[in-house]
């Protein structure tokens, strides 16, 4: 039994001597490779990056988004070029009913399009080249109109899930939130194809969609620009912006844009008026066409730096003070002034310095000016 744990402890270390190069071959390879970011190594560390501004979207949807795109396509290009100017946090739309109720001449024309093509296809002058789809449940259909019959379906199951949901309370009704989430976000995405909206064009879900805060208020007259207006006071107050982006036209909003300016704050409009009275009192202005072809998201980048510019000149900036020049300046106090010396310096001063210029003072016989050689010459010709 000696005899056989001795050979394993023998087998043992032969085994850790052939093991050794390995182990410091894997110990350096250990060492050498890349850092975490806690290392010590500077160059890992993390680059803090400038506070970027604070930028509000506030939107007079009086002035309707350009009728050549969809609201949501408006509104994600119009945030794509404004987040040039700093982090968008707030987008506010502001609207009476008439603006939600209201559709525009160029959806009305593609319905009545639409309208005269189904009835063709139902017909069989017209066939399509596809299929229709339902992205609800993947069926497929050989008219419009057979897939917006079957869509009816899909309706009553959206209506009875938001009714359980709007009936139930506490735990339950999480986990049918959470159960139906899926398939609801399903039927709006398929919906918005197949359903034609019972009031306007989809404005308000447009907007939605795209991530604004929609407010609908009443049908008074300047009722829409009194709220917004009282928004962005309201916003400026608490100080939760930086930079403000108005989508208007009206010339109702020049004394809240002056008072944004007042208060050091960036302003921009966007608007179809070239020469504007809320563009000639802003910082930076666009149009729709620039905001949708991209330009302004171009032109951004050349305003933030002329913005940069003027800080830092309005930081090195000197001011005269006529008064404060005339009384340090005056000829007659002039022989006034006197200079103090601290007992530091006198202090740091070296007192062999005063010795120095006695003597200096006493083997000098003329003036300063005087050099020695010259004294020589003098007396030599004499």
């Amino acid at each position: 039994m000696s005899s056989f744990l001795l050979n394993r402890c023998n087998l043992f270390i032969k085994v850790t001597e052939t093991l050794v190069p390995y182990q410091a071959v894997l110990r350096f390879y250990h060492s050498g490779s890349r850092p975490g970011p806690n290392s010590s190594n500077p160059a890992n560390s993390l680059v803090q990056k400038p506070l970027q501004s604070r930028v509000g979207i506030f939107w007079d949807l009086d002035n309707k988004p350009p009728k050549s795109v969809s609201p949501f396509e408006a509104a994600t290009r119009l945030k794509c070029a404004v987040t040039s100017f700093g982090v968008v946090r707030y987008m506010v739309a502001y609207a009476n009913h008439h603006a939600f109720n209201y559709v525009p001449p160029a959806v009305r024309e593609q319905r009545k399009e639409r309208k005269l093509l189904d009835q063709l296809e139902n017909k069989g002058f017209i066939k399509p080249i596809e299929p229709y789809l339902c992205r609800v449940c993947g069926r497929k259909f050989n008219t419009n109109e057979k897939l917006t019959n079957h869509f009816k379906i899909h309706e009553l199951e959206q209506q009875k899930r938001l009714n359980q949901i709007e009936s139930a309370k506490g735990k339950r009704r999480v986990i049918l939130v959470g159960k139906y989430s899926m398939k609801m976000e399903k039927y709006k995405n398929a919906s918005r194809d197949v359903v034609t909206p019972k009031l306007g064009y989809g404005l308000a879900n447009d907007l939605k969609r795209a991530g604004f805060w929609v407010r609908t208020v009443s049908n008074k007259p300047q009722a829409a620009d009194f709220a917004l207006r009282s928004h962005m006071v309201n916003m400026m107050d608490h100080r939760q912006v930086e930079c403000i982006v108005l989508v208007s036209d009206d010339s109702d909003f020049l004394g809240v844009l002056k008072e944004a300016r007042e208060r050091c704050l960036k302003t921009v409009v966007v608007g179809d008026f070239n020469d504007g009275v809320l563009k000639r009192n802003a910082d930076a202005s666009f149009s729709w066409k620039e905001i949708l072809t991209g330009k302004a998201k171009k032109e951004a980048v050349s305003v933030v730096g002329r913005w940069k510019d003027r800080e830092i000149l309005k930081r090195l900036e000197w001011t005269y003070d006529p008064e404060m020049g005339r009384g340090s300046y005056d000829s007659g106090n002039i022989n006034e002034v006197d200079y103090v010396v601290s007992a530091d310096e006198e202090a740091a001063e070296d007192p062999t310095d005063t010795e120095d210029d006695n003597s200096f003072c006493e083997k000098s016989d003329g003036f300063w000016w005087e050099l020695d050689s010259d004294g020589d010459e003098a007396a030599s010709i004499s």
